[in-house]
C-alpha cells in the first residue's frame, strides 16, 4: 500500500510546484531538447517525490533534486522505448553526452534556462493565442484548467492552442536560445506583448482577474531580474501602476466607477511608489518606448490626489510623444480624452468625431462611450444617450467581463432619459 502523505510534506510539494515547476522544466528542455519530454520528466519527478519524500525527508536543495530525477526518468523511459526502435539509440547517446557533464542546479544556469524558453514560447511563428496559452503554462505553471476559465473558453481549446504551439516549436526547429544582441530589440518586444496582454486579460476581468494581472507582474519582475532593460522596467512600472488601482476601480456590488470618481485613498501606495522608480529609471536610460510612456502617463495619475489637480497638459504632451513612436488610433482616442480636459470638452468631441468619420474606432465601445461623456458634459443630451446606446451595442452578448461596463452604460442611459 502506498504511504499516506503527511501534510506538511503535501504542501511543501504544492508549493514547490508553484514556484520551482517554471525553473525546473526550463532546464529539463535544454538537458532533454524536447519539451512535451521534458515535461512528462517533470511531471514524473513530482510523482516520485510524493512517493519517496515521506520515506526519505524533503531534500536539502529540492530543485536539483528534482531536475535530477526527471533526466534520468526521461533517459530510463527513452532507453525501454529503444528497444523497439533502433534509431532512438542514437538520440539517447547524443542526450547522455549533453547531460554527462550539464549542472542542474546552479542558479545562473537555471535562470538562463528560463529566460530561453521565455523566448521559445513568445517566438513570432507561434499564434498570438498561443504564445499567451504556452507561457502561462510552461513559465507561470498554471493548469490548463485554470488557463482555460481565466480565458473563458473550454479546456480542450486551450489544449489545443497548447498542441499546436508545441508543434509548431517541433516542425521549424525553433531553437531553445536567447536572440542575439542584433535580434533582441525585435524578438523581445514579442514577449513584452504577451506578459501585457496577460495582464490586460485579468486587468478587464475587473476582481476574478486578479490572479492572472498577478501572473503577469510576476513574469515582469522575472524579465527585469534576467534581462534589465529599459522597455522591460517600463512593462513592469506600467502594470504595477494600473494593478495599484485595483480596488478602487468597482463598488463592493461590482459596479464600474470611472477614475474621476475614485476613493485614490484605496490605491496600492508601495505599487506606485515601486512602479513610478521603474519608469523614473527606465525614461532616464533614454532608450525608452511606448510602455514606458504609458508607464509615464499612468504615474501622472498616480501622483495626483484628485481629478482636477492631474496635469492634463502632461499628460496631452506624453501622448503626442506616444502617437509619434507607436501611431494607433486607441493612442489617438486617448490623447483626445486628455485634451478635452486641459482645452474643454469641445476640442476633445471634435477629435473624437475625426476618429469616428475616418472608421478607425467605428466599432470601439469605449470610443462611443468617450463621445456620449464629453457630449454629456457639454448638456448635448440626445446626442449624448445615443452614443452611451451605440456603446452598449457594441458590448459582447453574454460576456461576464463586460458586466460591469454594462451595467454602467445602462445606468447612464437611464439617468438621461
Amino acid at each position: 500500500m502506498p504511504i499516506p502523505v503527511p501534510e506538511p510534506i503535501s504542501r511543501t510539494i504544492e508549493t514547490l510546484y508553484r514556484t520551482e515547476s517554471g525553473r525546473v522544466l526550463a532546464t529539463l528542455v535544454r538537458l532533454l531538447g524536447d519539451l512535451d519530454l521534458a515535461e512528462e520528466a517533470m511531471h514524473e519527478a513530482f510523482a516520485v517525490a510524493l512517493e519517496s519524500w515521506p520515506r526519505t525527508g524533503v531534500p536539502e536543495k529540492p530543485r536539483p533534486w528534482l531536475i535530477s530525477t526527471a533526466r534520468f526518468r526521461a533517459i530510463d523511459g527513452m532507453r525501454r522505448r529503444a528497444r523497439l526502435d533502433g534509431a532512438e539509440t542514437d538520440l539517447i547517446a547524443h542526450i547522455e553526452a549533453r547531460n554527462s557533464d550539464a549542472p542542474t542546479g546552479e542558479d545562473d544556469e537555471i535562470e538562463d534556462d528560463r529566460l530561453r524558453l521565455i523566448f521559445t514560447c513568445c517566438h513570432p511563428a507561434l499564434a498570438p493565442e498561443g504564445q499567451v496559452a504556452l507561457t502561462l503554462r510552461e513559465i507561470c505553471g498554471l493548469t490548463t484548467e485554470e488557463i482555460a476559465r481565466a480565458f473563458l473558453v473550454t479546456p480542450a481549446t486551450l489544449a489545443q492552442r497548447i498542441v499546436r504551439a508545441k508543434a509548431v516549436i517541433r516542425d521549424k526547429a525553433i531553437p531553445y536560445q536567447v536572440p542575439g544582441f542584433q535580434e533582441l530589440p525585435a524578438r523581445l518586444g514579442a514577449v513584452l506583448l504577451v506578459v501585457y496582454l496577460i495582464f490586460n486579460e485579468g486587468y478587464s476581468a475587473e476582481t476574478t482577474g486578479a490572479g492572472l494581472s498577478r501572473e503577469a507582474i510576476r513574469l515582469g519582475r522575472l524579465l527585469l531580474d534576467l534581462l534589465p532593460e529599459p522597455e522591460v522596467m517600463g512593462l513592469l512600472g506600467l502594470m504595477l501602476l494600473q494593478e495599484s488601482r485595483r480596488a478602487a476601480r468597482t463598488s463592493p456590488g461590482g459596479d464600474l466607477i470611472l477614475l474621476e470618481q475614485q476613493d485614490r485613498s484605496l490605491w496600492n501606495r508601495e505599487q506606485i511608489a515601486e512602479g513610478i522608480s521603474l519608469t523614473e529609471s527606465a525614461l532616464r536610460s533614454r532608450r525608452f518606448g511606448a510602455y514606458t510612456l504609458q508607464a509615464a502617463i499612468a504615474a501622472v495619475h498616480a501622483e495626483s490626489s484628485s481629478a482636477d489637480s492631474t496635469d492634463w497638459r502632461q499628460i496631452k504632451l506624453l501622448y503626442d510623444r506616444l502617437l509619434r513612436i507607436h501611431p494607433s488610433p486607441v493612442v489617438e482616442l486617448n490623447r483626445a480624452v486628455a485634451v478635452a480636459m486641459c482645452e474643454g470638452p469641445e476640442q476633445g468631441l471634435r477629435l473624437i468625431d475625426d476618429l469616428l468619420e475616418r472608421g478607425h474606432l467605428a466599432h470601439y465601445h469605449l470610443a462611443h462611450a468617450a463621445r456620449a461623456d464629453l457630449c454629456r458634459r457639454l448638456q448635448r443630451l440626445p446626442e449624448a444617450r445615443a452614443s452611451y446606446e451605440k456603446a452598449l451595442a457594441l458590448l459582447v452578448p453574454d460576456n461576464d467581463r463586460q458586466e460591469a461596463e454594462r451595467r454602467f452604460l445602462t445606468r447612464r442611459i437611464e439617468e438621461l432619459k
